[in-house]
C-alpha cells in the first residue's frame, strides 16, 4: 500500500470514527412528570443539529437507583431535591452541573365530570366527601407522593385517608388511575392535570402545605461531553423555556 493510499485510509477511518461518536444520542433519565415537555425539547435539540436524545421516564426514586447501579445515563432530572442529593452523596453526579431548573404545584383531581364541593381546610371532612381510593405516588419514596403526604398532614387529613391511599409508581401512573376512574380522587402535579382532558381539578394545595416542589437537573459522573451543552440549552433556550411554561412548569431563577 502506497503512503498516499495509507494516508487516505487513515483519514477515512478517523472521519467515520468521529461521525459514529457524534451520532450517539444523549441518555436522559427524567421524572415521569417531565415526559411531554422533554419529548418536545428533545425535538428542538435535534433541530439545533444534535442527535435526538434517548429519553427514559420513571419515578425519580427508580431512576436514581438505576444510576447508582451504573445505568448508562448522561442526565438525571429529578422531581425533588432528595433523590438528587441521594446521588450526590454517592458521587454519581457532576456537582458543578447541578441546577434547580423548575417548580410545580400540587393539585387534587377527580375523574372528568365527578367534581364535588371541597374546602382545603382542616375542618373539612374529606373522608366523607368521596367513596373509593385516593391515588398518588408512593408516599414513602415517590416525590409526588411525599409532597402529597406532607399536604395531607398539614391539613390534618392524613389519619382519615391513609388507609385509602393507593401509592403508584410515579405521578403519571397516579394520573392514569384517576383518568380510568379506578381512583375517585388523586393528588398529582398541576402539570400532569394540565395535559389530561379526562380529569377535573378540585383544588390546588397551598404552597406552604408541602416542601417546595423543585426539579434539579445534573450531568451524571459518567456523562459524555455534549451533556453540558444540553444542560445549557435547557437553561438558556427561549424555545425550551416556552415549552416548560406551556406545560405549566415554573421556571426557577438560576
Amino acid at each position: 500500500m502506497t503512503a498516499s493510499i495509507c494516508h487516505f485510509v487513515i483519514v477515512v477511518l478517523l472521519a467515520v470514527s468521529g461521525a459514529t461518536h457524534a451520532e450517539q444520542p444523549l441518555r436522559i433519565f427524567a421524572a415521569a412528570s417531565l415526559t411531554n415537555a422533554l419529548n418536545d425539547i428533545a425535538v428542538q435539540w435535534q433541530q439545533a443539529g444534535h442527535p435526538k436524545p434517548s429519553l427514559v421516564f420513571s419515578s425519580s426514586a427508580t431512576l436514581a437507583r438505576q444510576i447508582e447501579a451504573d445505568a448508562p445515563a448522561d442526565v438525571f432530572a429529578s422531581a425533588d431535591i432528595a433523590w438528587m442529593d441521594y446521588l450526590a452523596k454517592r458521587g454519581a453526579i457532576a456537582p458543578d452541573t447541578r441546577v434547580d431548573l423548575l417548580g410545580n404545584d400540587l393539585v387534587l383531581i377527580v375523574p372528568k365530570g365527578r367534581k364535588f364541593l371541597l374546602r382545603l381546610a382542616a375542618d373539612f371532612d374529606i373522608a366523607a366527601a368521596f367513596d373509593g381510593k385516593l391515588c398518588t405516588g408512593d408516599p414513602d419514596v415517590v416525590p409526588v407522593g411525599i409532597y402529597a403526604k406532607q399536604s395531607l398532614q398539614s391539613l390534618r387529613w392524613w389519619p382519615a385517608l391513609a388507609s385509602r391511599i393507593v401509592g403508584a409508581d410515579d405521578a403519571r401512573s397516579a394520573l392514569a388511575f384517576v383518568e380510568r376512574g379506578e381512583c375517585a380522587l388523586g393528588i398529582v402535579y398541576a402539570t400532569d392535570a394540565k395535559i389530561s382532558d379526562r380529569v377535573d381539578v378540585l383544588g390546588r394545595f397551598p404552597a406552604d402545605s408541602h416542601a417546595p416542589i423543585v426539579y434539579p437537573f445534573a450531568a451524571t459522573k459518567r456523562a459524555r461531553p455534549a451533556t453540558r451543552a444540553f444542560l445549557h440549552f435547557l437553561r438558556s433556550s427561549p424555545a425550551a423555556a416556552a415549552t416548560f411554561e406551556r406545560y405549566g412548569f415554573i421556571r426557577l431563577k438560576n
